[in-house]
């Protein structure tokens, strides 16, 4: 193999923003083939791999994650469009949601406590910092909310993301076998609570699964993140006090 062209083209795309889109896309692209061939087994996800891939490479290289990210701030703004194209499948199940309007507030209620409690509870008792707490309170719901969050009430706006990113991936991951622990069959419940404890990503990995535990996984998604960025700064006012 000739190494000179490849070398000229990794000089050339390193100083370009084109670095990162590139980086970004061959380590996903690496990741779903390992996950296709793996018979798309929950823990063979693309994500958890790809971000192993685009670290590796940027620690090979030395690249700084400024400069990766100019680049792939292009995949990044695309999530607004993704997020609202939620709404697509939403709106075709309109009056499923509708007749189970008050399951769904209770489920939300109880998912958006215990998934607050049990985390800051756990890291309080371990000793955590109050720093640390403020950054893991906002853990559940996706990176871009969970860092204003944090922001808000005081937490460390990049750890939040790092806490955010990590329960997205071991819900995506673990999901399924919870659910069948708990013999839990009913796909609108398993995409609800996915989308609750693991945002995002859950909410992709349940619409790989099945296309009504998706659409009940983006609602779940997108209420769990307006009513904790509502809710979460005002209670950690009450508690400060």
């Amino acid at each position: 193999m000739n190494v000179d062209p490849l070398f000229a083209l990794w000089v050339y795309l390193s100083g370009t923003p084109l670095a990162g889109l590139t980086l970004t896309l061959v380590a996903y692209a690496a990741g779903w083939w390992i996950y296709s061939h793996a018979g798309f087994r929950p823990l063979a996800n693309p994500v958890p791999i790809a971000v192993a891939l685009i670290v590796a490479a940027l620690a090979a290289t030395g690249t700084p994650y400024q400069t990766y990210f100019d680049g792939a701030q292009f995949v990044h703004f695309l999530l607004g469009p993704a997020v609202v194209g939620l709404a697509v499948p939403l709106a075709r199940e309109w009056k499923s949601v509708r007749r189970l309007a008050l399951p769904i507030a209770g489920a939300l209620a109880v998912g958006s406590i215990v998934a607050l409690a049990t985390t800051v509870g756990v890291a309080w008792a371990l000793g955590a910092s109050p720093a640390t707490l403020l950054s893991l309170a906002p853990k559940s719901v996706t990176a871009p909310i969970a860092m204003g969050i944090a922001e808000r009430i005081g937490g460390l706006p990049a750890l939040a993301a790092v806490f955010a990113v990590a329960t997205g991936v071991i819900g995506a991951v673990l999901g399924k076998y919870v659910f069948d622990a708990l013999r839990i069959d009913d796909w609108r419940a398993r995409g609800f609570a996915l989308g609750v404890s693991a945002h995002g990503i859950g909410t992709a990995r349940a619409f790989q699964v099945n296309t009504e535990a998706g659409t009940y996984a983006g609602l779940a998604f997108g209420l769990h993140g307006v009513v904790l960025a509502l809710v979460l700064p005002f209670v950690a006012a009450v508690v400060a006090r």
